[in-house]
């Protein structure tokens, strides 16, 4: 029986390809990569989080991706507010 795994942890050649750029490139770039908030390589392996690297990129437009989990509303705020000046809103 085969079982596919699914790579998480990347060299810094696949952590590359991820952004599109060249392994010289993203180690030129990386410093300002991590002061952007970038996911530092792991210390132990060495290797990037293909996981984290999408989730920074996705922080990047916050308006276009949910990247926080929704809150629930009160909902006597919700309910004045769509009544608005509804007379059986009293």
């Amino acid at each position: 029986m085969r079982v596919r795994v699914e790579i998480r942890d990347v060299p810094a050649a696949l952590a590359a390809r991820r952004l599109n750029l060249t392994e010289a490139e993203f180690q030129q770039k990386l410093p300002d990569l991590i002061r952007r908030g970038f996911p530092e390589q792991d210390p132990t392996t060495g290797m990037f989080d293909l996981d984290a690297i999408d989730a920074w990129r996705r922080a990047r437009h916050p308006s276009l991706f949910l990247t926080s989990a929704p809150q629930a509303r009160d909902a006597r705020s919700v309910v004045a507010s769509r009544l608005g000046g509804n007379r059986w809103a009293r």
